[in-house]
Parts: C-alpha cells; sequence; structure tokens
C-alpha cells in the first residue's frame, strides 16, 4: 500500500461559464523519505495540484488516497483535521504573521497539539534552533532577513511533526547561498522519513531531490527517479492534534490589538466615550433624584400619607368630601397602617387679624404629622388655642416676624352651621410659633371646639395615615388608592408625599430620554468598531488563508474576530466606568460644599451595565465581519498580496 496516491486527478476552472482545465488525468504514487521535485513552467498546474495534495481544493474529479483511505469525500472538519495532523505548508513568500514574534509563528501549530504549554514552548525554541535561529526568537518577521523567514517557516511546518511537507517554490525568493541552505534543511527532513513535495520552475532546485516529476498543460511529462529514497519511517509525536483553543484564540487577538496598539487605543477612547455619556447621565438622575428627594424628605414625614375622599362631579357640600368614620375604619384596616387621624383642610374662607391688620389664609389645615417638627423654627407647634403660622403670613404682621410667638392673634374661618345657614368661627388664639416650610396650622380639637360653640359641626376633609416604616409607605398608598366602596375607587392620596412617587418617575425619564442622547455615541463606536474589523479583515486575508491551511476552523477564525471585538468593548467600557467615576469625584467635589449633596450618584448597577453594553455593541458589531473572515477561501487568501 502506497502512503500518498493520486488516481486520475482533473481540476477545471470555469471562467464566464469557459471551462479551463488544469490537471488531466494525474496520477501519481509517493511514499515516506521521498523528497518529489514538480517541475514545470508556471501555468502547467502545479500549485493547483499542490493545494489538493494538502487538502485545500477538493473540488476535483478522480480521488487522493492516504495509507489506501480516500480523501475526496472528507467533510471539512476532517480536511482541517488532516492539515493539522498530517500537512506542513512551507511557502514561497514566507507568509509568516507580521504580529507574532517569530516564537509565536511556530508556536501556531503546537497550539493545536495536547502537548502541555511547557512543553510547546520548549519544542518550537528546539525547533528554531535546529534551523540557526535560537538567538533570534523574539524578533519579529520584520526584523529578520528572507533566508531568515523561510527558516522560521520550516520550523513552522514541522511543528505538529506531520508526515508529508509541501514546500511551494521555497527558493525563489532567496539568494544562492540561502538556497542552497534551505535546499539542505529539507533534504534533512526527508532523510528523517518524511514525505517532501517540492513546487518549483528551477531546474537546479529539482535535481536536489530524490525525484522529478515533470508537468505540462496539466500532464506528467515525465517522472524520474534521481536518486534512492530514504525508507525510515517517520515518527509521530505521541499526543494528537486538536483544534484551536479558546485560550490560544483570545491570546492571538491580544497579539494583534498589541501590534496596532495605536489605532486600537483611538477605537477604545473612542467607545469610552459613549458608555461614559450614558452612565454619567445616569448618575447624574439618579443624584438629581435623591436630591430633590432629600429636600422633599426634609419638610415631610416620609411615613405618612395624606388621603381625601375621592368625588366625581360638582361638590355642593362640605358632607360630599366628608372622610366619614367607616372611612377611616376602612383605612385603618391596610396592611402596614398604624394609625388614622382626622384632620380639617382649606383654601379660601381663613382669616388672621393682629392689631388692625387682616390677613387672608391661602392654605389652611389642622396640624397633623404631614407637618415636621424640625421645620418650627420659633415657637412651637400648635395646642388648645393655638395657631402655628406660616413665616409668610407673619412677615405680612412684621418685620421682625419672630416677635409674634407668644402674641394673641384673631383667627377665623368661614362656615356652615347646622340649619345650614353661613356663619363665621372665630376666636383669639395664642401664636405657638413660626414655621419656614408647611402651611398655617391650628389644632384640630381647638377647631371641632370651635365649631361646636358656633353651633356647626367639623367633617373631617382629610385624613393623615401612618405607616411602620418608609419601605412599608409605598405598598400601604397603593392599596389605600385600591379601596372600593359600591364598586367605585373612594381614596385619593394629597400632599408632597403623594407626588414624590410622580416626580421620581417624571425625573427618571427625562434622564433616561438624556441617556438614549447619549447612547447615539454607543452607535457611532459601533459603526467605528465595524468599519475597523472590516478593513482588518482585509488586512489579514493572507494571514486567514496561512492559518486555515495549518489546520485552524472556519469556526476559530470567527472567534478570533469576535474575540478581537470583545477585548476592544471591554477596554473600551472599563475606560467608560473609569472615566464616569473620576467624573464622579471631580463634580461631587464641587457639589457637596455648595448644596451638602452628591449630585452625581453612580452605583454598582450602573457601573455593570456600562461594562455590560460595552461588550454586548462590540460582539454584535463583531459578527458581520467575523462571518466574513471565516468564508474566506484559504487558497484565494494565500494568493493576495
Amino acid at each position: 500500500m502506497n502512503f500518498l496516491e493520486l488516481k486520475n486527478i482533473h481540476k477545471t476552472y470555469y471562467v464566464n461559464k469557459e471551462p479551463f482545465p488544469v490537471l488531466n488525468g494525474i496520477s501519481l504514487k509517493f511514499e515516506r523519505g521521498e523528497f518529489v521535485s514538480i517541475l514545470g513552467e508556471s501555468g502547467g498546474g502545479k500549485s493547483t495540484l499542490m493545494n489538493i495534495i494538502g487538502g485545500l481544493d477538493h473540488a476535483y474529479e478522480g480521488d487522493v488516497l492516504l495509507n489506501g483511505k480516500s480523501m475526496h469525500d472528507a467533510t471539512e472538519q476532517a480536511m482541517d483535521s488532516f492539515r493539522r495532523q498530517t500537512i506542513g505548508f512551507i511557502f514561497q513568500g514566507f507568509n509568516l504573521i507580521s504580529h507574532l514574534t517569530l516564537l509565536d509563528n511556530v508556536m501556531i501549530s503546537l497550539e493545536m497539539t495536547d502537548l502541555p504549554h511547557y512543553e510547546q514552548v520548549k519544542r518550537a525554541k528546539k525547533l528554531l534552533k535546529q534551523v540557526g535561529l535560537e538567538n533570534h526568537i523574539s524578533k519579529y518577521p520584520n526584523q529578520i532577513s528572507g533566508g531568515q523567514k523561510q527558516r522560521v517557516a520550516i520550523a513552522r511546518a514541522l511543528a505538529s511533526d506531520p508526515d508529508i511537507i509541501i514546500a511551494d517554490e521555497p527558493t525563489g525568493a532567496l539568494d544562492a547561498e540561502n538556497t542552497q541552505e534551505i535546499l539542505e534543511l529539507m533534504n534533512d527532513i526527508a532523510e528523517n522519513g518524511k514525505l517532501v513535495i517540492c513546487v518549483t520552475h528551477s531546474q537546479n532546485v529539482a535535481n536536489y531531490g530524490t525525484r522529478i516529476i515533470h508537468m505540462e498543460n496539466g500532464k506528467i511529462d515525465e517522472d524520474r527517479q534521481l536518486k534512492p529514497s530514504f525508507r525510515e519511517e517517520g515518527k509521530q509525536l505521541s499526543v494528537k492534534t486538536r483544534h484551536l483553543s479558546f485560550r490560544s484564540t483570545l491570546k492571538m487577538s491580544l497579539q494583534h490589538l498589541r501590534y496596532n496598539a495605536k489605532r486600537n487605543l483611538l477605537i477604545v477612547v473612542g467607545g469610552s466615550i459613549g458608555i461614559f455619556s450614558v452612565i454619567l447621565m445616569l448618575a447624574l438622575g439618579n443624584g438629581v433624584k435623591g436630591y430633590m428627594n432629600k429636600q422633599i424628605m426634609s419638610h415631610i414625614n416620609p411615613t405618612t400619607i395624606q388621603v381625601t375622599k375621592k368625588v366625581s362631579g360638582d361638590v355642593t357640600s362640605e358632607q360630599d368630601l366628608e372622610v366619614t368614620k367607616a372611612d377611616r375604619d376602612r383605612i385603618q384596616k391596610v396592611n402596614n397602617v398604624t394609625r388614622v387621624v382626622p384632620g380639617y383642610q382649606r383654601d379660601s374662607g381663613v382669616q388672621v387679624k393682629y392689631r388692625g391688620k387682616s390677613q387672608q389664609v391661602k392654605q389652611f389645615q389642622t396640624w397633623n404629622k404631614t407637618e415636621k417638627v424640625s421645620d418650627i423654627k420659633t415657637g412651637s407647634r400648635p395646642e388648645k388655642n393655638e395657631i402655628l403660622l406660616k413665616r409668610e403670613t407673619a412677615q405680612k404682621f412684621a418685620k421682625n416676624y419672630k416677635s409674634l410667638v407668644g402674641q394673641s392673634v384673631n383667627f377665623s374661618i368661614a362656615a356652615v352651621d347646622n340649619n345650614g345657614q353661613p356663619i363665621t368661627v372665630t376666636r383669639n388664639m395664642r401664636v405657638s410659633g413660626i414655621i419656614n416650610f408647611g402651611k398655617d396650622t391650628v389644632n384640630y380639637n381647638s377647631l371641632k371646639d370651635m365649631y361646636k360653640q358656633s353651633g356647626a359641626t367639623l367633617r373631617s376633609n382629610f385624613v393623615t395615615v401612618s405607616t411602620k416604616n418608609i419601605q412599608t409607605t409605598k405598598r400601604a398608598q397603593n392599596e389605600i388608592k385600591d379601596i372600593k366602596v359600591n364598586g367605585k375607587l373612594a381614596f385619593s392620596l394629597t400632599g408632597v408625599g403623594a407626588m414624590l412617587g410622580t416626580v421620581n418617575t417624571y425625573i427618571s425619564l427625562a434622564f433616561y430620554v438624556l441617556a438614549g442622547i447619549a447612547a447615539i455615541s454607543l452607535l457611532v463606536s459601533a459603526i467605528m468598531i465595524i468599519v475597523v474589523l472590516y478593513i482588518s479583515v482585509s488586512e489579514r486575508t493572507k494571514e486567514i488563508g496561512v492559518i486555515r491551511a495549518l489546520g485552524v476552523r472556519r469556526r476559530d477564525i470567527r472567534n478570533l474576530f469576535v474575540s478581537e471585538a470583545f477585548f476592544i468593548g471591554l477596554f473600551s467600557a472599563t475606560l467608560g466606568v473609569v472615566i464616569a467615576g473620576l467624573a464622579q469625584l471631580l463634580i461631587n467635589h464641587f457639589a457637596v460644599p455648595a448644596i451638602h449633596f452628591s449630585i452625581i450618584q453612580m452605583s454598582v448597577s450602573y457601573a455593570l451595565f456600562g461594562l455590560f453594553a460595552g461588550v454586548i455593541i462590540s460582539l454584535v458589531s463583531a459578527m458581520a465581519p467575523a462571518h466574513q473572515a471565516s468564508k474566506l477561501d484559504p487558497i484565494e487568501s494565500l494568493s493576495v498580496e
């Protein structure tokens, strides 16, 4: 059984549907230990034949047998494995990967073996020493001569210890001295039991081997043995090859990013601006919301809800607005409600007189827990027959408004007696204090007593509802709003506390819109990544062809570009989060002394969102370029100049 056999190989190319036969019935047999030179003029089909033997081209008629096993109908995955395990390519143009060191160029093939990493490095160094480059392993291809580049290509071809070495014009770009050295190396490879097939148009190179096959017009017109072949069987590595690992893919991505560091840094900075803008808008919205909540909460009791009767249609009497004892009992049954206290409020018909001056009170209510004692900067809360004046009201009576505390004022309120007749309920009251933020208030029991003495009945038109804690207030609010009487919703929430949720919603919405506008820059960065990756695919077309020839799968090519986009996204997002964090420190450094509050509040969730968004946008952007790269034909890629 022959080691490698070609049976009646035919290959035809079609240009504008016109057939152009390239190979016309090629039948050949090869054994290990041969150094075969395929000689012929350009266009004679030599390279096409090599692509078929090397598993790069299987669109042909006939068959290729390896150890008697047909390769013609093998799957793409099987052909990838065949190139990794059995074939080693030495290219005319060297085809070293420019952004990898000489050591890493050799390591590509070794990273597709089951050898431990330290063994891979050890073997790569040994091969480079074998070809005389042990002192150049950290150099890049552009730092060495043509002859040295071809030596690296030979070391790379030998890395996985393949049985077949295919050399396409290996000395075409070399001078006489380097040509001799390369031919001696290839002869040594054949002596070690490998099958070396060298494509050349040089008779001098062909004469160096053990056998010459001459091709012309797609046919074999001469097959001549020059000297006996080396029959020693080749020794395989004790481990099998495998596909390129995810770790190796990530490593190659980082190496390429580092090689084009300046360009990639600009991309990272551009992408970070979008992430920074979005996070800053969200953090600013969070801070503004917190600041407003703080200001509002500093003037209201957050565990107290103000509830009124829900009415529809025209209100004809205070009875329509009354929150009755039955209503209070319904509210008391709500979960987390600890206390329900009646109250009364008016927006007109209330008057205060002091020393001949009269002032209409526009906002009046009985004292309740929505007012905060801490807002009373002068005096105290109102008790029986006392009134607490709002600062604006007190200032109408005296410039030194604080002097009113302890003074007597006349308080009157328009009412309707029990016979339905309009009356004015009035009483002299002591000013208990001045409140900076709130309403003019009196004690509920005092007002109730005033009504009673005037033959009228005070009807509570709101209640203050106390809850267990801040966390339960929102739930209690929702349950109270859902109470129905006779199938209709019975109550409404009033006061600043009731509006807090709505205010927060509007603030959040406004900053979400701003964040959305800022996110437009993310779209720009996504387009930038797409463009850069397409350029990268174009620039690295030959590299893709080389590593596909070495046995790298389409999937690995796709993962290579996706990994590169992942790192760009990760670095961009990380930089954006860091910039947002620094901006937070800077802005808050000036904000805290001015308003005593950190106006930028970037939470961990915002930072994680920025990281997640940056990575996802980059990965999505990479899909199309990565797919295009994976679909490139290795033969066409290798022919790109």
